[in-house]
């Protein structure tokens, strides 16, 4: 369905009172331009953290061109910017990362630097790893609102905690060098998934 289609379904529901904003997800940079042409888009929803920057090369500069906020899901990379798995993790049966070969150990093991150069930032700002990836996301831009999921109290307050850690331009310049040094070994999906969205 023709994603103008859909923006002018939206739009009729906002006419009847029934929905306040329009949002999308996991949507291309053409797509989002389209939408909002229809309809104003209010947020995109997508995957991005240190270590999914898919993001930054097309839909971040389409947001802040139309003023649209971004709600990244995954901020913590599916926990692994955490620095609590490792090669050694086992993950449950019904646990989604053992499908992903990005969590395969060697790949584990390849993109292990990453995380040990945010813990060594962490160490030093008195924080976790976890506060500093989600800071160094909240630093991108003001329009950006990560959503990490947890099921436990002490991590949420953990997350909070995030907006607390200032990073400097030195850090934040540190974070993306060791990326881009680094780089992502191993896919972020599977193949199932990747032929269900489109990818």
């Amino acid at each position: 369905m023709p994603i103008e289609d859909v923006a002018g379904a939206v739009a009729e529901l906002v006419q009847e009172g029934k929905v306040r904003h329009f949002g999308l997800s996991e949507a291309a940079a053409a797509t989002i331009r389209r939408a909002h042409a229809a309809h104003p888009v209010t947020a995109v929803q997508s995957e991005y953290s240190l270590w999914t920057r898919d993001p930054e090369s097309e839909v971040l500069p389409a947001l802040a061109e139309l003023g649209i906020g971004f709600v990244p899901f995954s901020p913590l990379g599916k926990g692994f910017l955490t620095g609590t798995v490792d090669t050694t993790t086992a993950f449950t049966e019904g646990d989604i990362r053992a499908s992903i070969p990005r969590f395969d150990q060697d790949n584990l093991a390849a993109n292990q630097a990453l995380v040990e150069d945010v813990a060594t930032l962490a160490r030093a700002r008195n924080a976790t790893p976890g506060q500093v990836a989600l800071a160094w996301l909240l630093a991108q831009h003001p329009w950006i609102a990560p959503i990490p999921g947890t099921r436990r109290i002490e991590r949420l307050q953990e997350n909070a905690g995030s907006t607390q850690i200032a990073l400097s331009a030195d850090d934040m310049a540190d974070l993306d060098a060791t990326a881009v040094r680094i780089g992502v070994h191993g896919d972020g999906y599977n193949d199932q998934h990747m032929r269900l969205v489109g990818k």
